[in-house]
């Protein structure tokens, strides 16, 4: 288990459903967020990929109670169009969906951003970014009382991360989506954010070369001294899916414990 919030629930999220895109194992961001949605009374629907991912997706989803799982590999059209015709069929509408999804060649980025190949670029770029778009557009349709739409980014996407590479370019052509996202479809009542959390330990981030140096680095250089937690940025997704966060959209929440307020290390930790 995770370390789920203890606070007792506001019900923030009562009456409403929503579609988690990513779960990886209870350690992933998409994890965190789902068990903070739970808590706060949402029911949940999960894609999953094939394989043992997505039977671990599905084991931890019935811990929560869920019964809607659905294999969808975002790099196929046809299975997201499935995805939605099989949520509408089974619950007509959806309040909001969580796209939690990113994948790249771990080789290239362990090397130069100079040096990725236009195969990888193109195909991190699909499932990075192009994905939500794609999302975004069929899950507005189910969304008959407006809703809300979240996905991940990083500060990578407006600071040069090491061994990051082209999934900082893509991070922020993911950023620019948002935006755009969010003024298609406000007029219908729905809001598009980006909630970016600093490093975590998830298996995303163990794909990043030195990911141990860089988590330490973030962690002394933020102004809490520390990096956030799981329920930390659960919460935070709360917040921009449910009607507390009504006023918000086209955003880019940090959740970095200050970090990226930060120009330089404290002048004790250069010496």
């Amino acid at each position: 288990m995770t370390d789920t919030p203890t606070q007792k629930t506001n019900g923030l999220m009562a009456g409403k459903r929503g579609l988690i895109m990513g779960v990886a194992n209870n350690h992933s961001i998409a994890w965190g967020i789902a068990e903070a949605l739970h808590i706060e009374g949402a029911e949940l629907a999960f894609s999953y990929q094939a394989g043992p991912l997505g039977r671990r997706a599905t084991s931890l989803g019935e811990t929560l109670g869920s019964k809607l799982f659905i294999e969808c590999s975002v790099d196929e059209p046809g299975d997201i169009d499935n995805l939605f015709d099989t949520i509408k069929k089974e619950w007509g509408s959806i309040d909001f969906v969580v796209h939690a999804l990113a994948f790249s060649d771990r080789t290239e980025l362990n090397g130069q951003y100079v040096d990725t190949t236009r195969d990888n670029f193109t195909n991190t770029m699909i499932i990075s970014c192009f994905s939500f778009t794609e999302v975004a557009k069929r899950a507005a349709d189910l969304m008959t009382d407006g809703g809300s739409m979240i996905t991940l980014s990083y500060s990578g996407s407006t600071r040069v991360v090491p061994r990051y590479n082209v999934m900082g370019v893509t991070k922020a052509a993911l950023e620019a989506s948002v935006r755009y996202l969010a003024a298609d479809l406000g007029p219908r009542g729905i809001r598009v954010n980006t909630l970016s959390p600093g490093p975590m330990r998830t298996m995303a981030g163990a794909a990043i070369a030195d990911g141990r140096q860089i988590f330490k680095y973030m962690e002394n250089l933020s102004p809490l001294g520390r990096n956030p937690t799981l329920s930390e940025v659960g919460n935070s997704a709360v917040y921009l899916l449910s009607d507390a966060g009504g006023g918000v959209t086209g955003q880019n929440l940090l959740v970095d414990c200050g970090v990226t307020s930060v120009a330089m290390p404290k002048i004790e930790n250069l010496e």
